[in-house]
């Protein structure tokens, strides 16, 4: 998934020539493992619904207990980049991250989903800690000219593992997925049957707990090859006065939207596409469909790159919110390979929603461009709003009037983009 540019970065950073390769190399991998890591939240929703008989708004609280912590952690690991370093705070991310997966054993122990919220809420914290730290940093790392070329790039990578994870997710998590009366069981056999169950989501965290905690070493042991001033300081209060401008707050609640929307979305496709009126699959059949969604937004941010450079961002902005809209009513008032296959391109439109809504809420920041990207990481936390009152809705509604809270999200998006379509210098 495209999630957020970063809050504050340390100060002024520096690395010599023979280390920038290895360094861009370190940051492709740290795009790739957040991710892929955080889209496997659409393949684990399903599991835990099944597993603890969820309604959909239930559900929907992977995404809240995740999403929240962009919310709470952003700005405090701004500071621990200030304090310590881009490097340093890396490692304290992918540490934290291995800390999260780990929670999945006594999560599965207890047969309890507050447990399961509770891990993945410090896993999407060490996730905020290392975005905190990736995005500004793959900036760095070239000629202020180049920024955005990198990032795209290093964004592409992001796409790759979401596109790959729930793949593989798939697989090993839905793969298994039991069929079991749970009413006929008593509470000590329910307990029991969840804790038997919920072992295949274990040994996939614990895999990737091993693999981070490699990373985390390796990042350690390269620590020294950025050369940076840390102890700077930030104002929280004077970041909030960005709000005061309407461009920059328009945008602002549009990235809140946009990866609300995103997620939301994401996070139905497997049980949508398991409806009889729409393909009908099975679980792990319709969660190897996910990558595909995901994969949308790796391809369009290639097609995107080009569009962008001869047309008003604005205006494709505004053109692809409304092709989002469009798609989600095609699948929400459709049927059968159609229905499924709109809501699966709407990954595609997605793919360069995210940087243009942050250029262009951010243009003419000049030396405030890093408050305002602080503001904006934290606006992340529509993900863990937007896709609960989706599960509300489809609660009382049905998923396909579910669709309705997406689209109005695009719907705004679209107006974001027309509003913002012609060139802004602030004073």
């Amino acid at each position: 998934m495209q999630i957020g540019q970063s809050a504050a970065p340390a100060g002024a950073a520096s690395s010599t020539p023979a280390n920038v390769a290895s360094l861009r190399v370190f940051v492709f991998a740290l795009f790739f493992i957040f991710g892929g890591i955080t889209s496997l939240n659409d393949v684990i929703i399903p599991k835990l619904k099944d597993l603890f008989t969820l309604s959909y708004a239930q559900a929907m609280l992977v995404q809240s207990a995740f999403f929240a912590a962009y919310f709470i952690v952003s700005l405090p690991a701004a500071a621990i980049v200030r304090r310590f370093g881009y490097m340093r705070t890396a490692v304290a991310g992918l540490l934290t991250m291995t800390l999260g997966c780990l929670l999945f054993i006594p999560a599965s122990s207890s047969g309890m989903f507050a447990t399961f919220l509770l891990a993945l809420f410090v896993l999407a914290a060490g996730i905020t800690i290392v975005q905190v730290v990736a995005n500004p940093l793959i900036s760095m790392l070239g000629a202020p000219a180049t920024a955005s070329s990198r990032l795209t790039f290093a964004q592409a990578f992001n796409s790759l593992g979401t596109t790959v994870f729930p793949y593989v997710g798939a697989i090993l998590i839905l793969g298994s997925l039991a069929h079991v009366d749970q009413t006929a069981l008593n509470a000590a056999e329910l307990a029991a049957y969840r804790a038997a169950e919920s072992q295949v989501v274990v040994h996939t965290y614990i895999g990737l707990a091993i693999a981070l905690a490699i990373v985390a070493g390796l990042v350690w042991m390269n620590r020294n090859r950025l050369a940076e001033h840390t102890g700077g300081q930030g104002d929280l209060l004077d970041a909030l006065q960005l709000l005061r401008q309407p461009r920059f707050a328009f945008g602002a609640l549009c990235i809140f939207l946009y990866v609300g929307a995103e997620v939301a979305v994401g996070s139905l496709i497997v049980n949508y596409l398991m409806q009889s009126d729409v393909l009908g699959l099975g679980a792990e059949a319709a969660g190897k469909h996910v990558p595909l969604y995901w994969g949308g937004a790796m391809v369009g941010r290639f097609l995107g790159a080009y569009v962008l450079r001869v047309c008003s961002p604005g205006k494709v902005l505004a053109a692809v919110g409304a092709i989002a809209a469009l798609l989600l009513l095609v699948a929400g008032t459709g049927s059968g390979a159609v229905s499924g296959w709109s809501l699966l391109a709407i990954g595609l439109v997605n793919s360069i929603m995210f940087p243009t809504i942050f250029t262009l809420a951010s243009e003419g920041l000049g030396e405030r461009a890093a408050d305002g990207s602080g503001l904006i990481c934290m606006a992340i936390v529509g993900g863990a709003i937007v896709p609960l009152l989706t599960g509300y809705v489809a609660d009382a509604s049905g998923l396909r009037i579910s669709l309705a809270v997406p689209a109005v999200c695009y719907l705004l998006i679209l107006l974001f983009g027309w509003y913002a379509r012609r060139p802004l210098q602030r004073c």
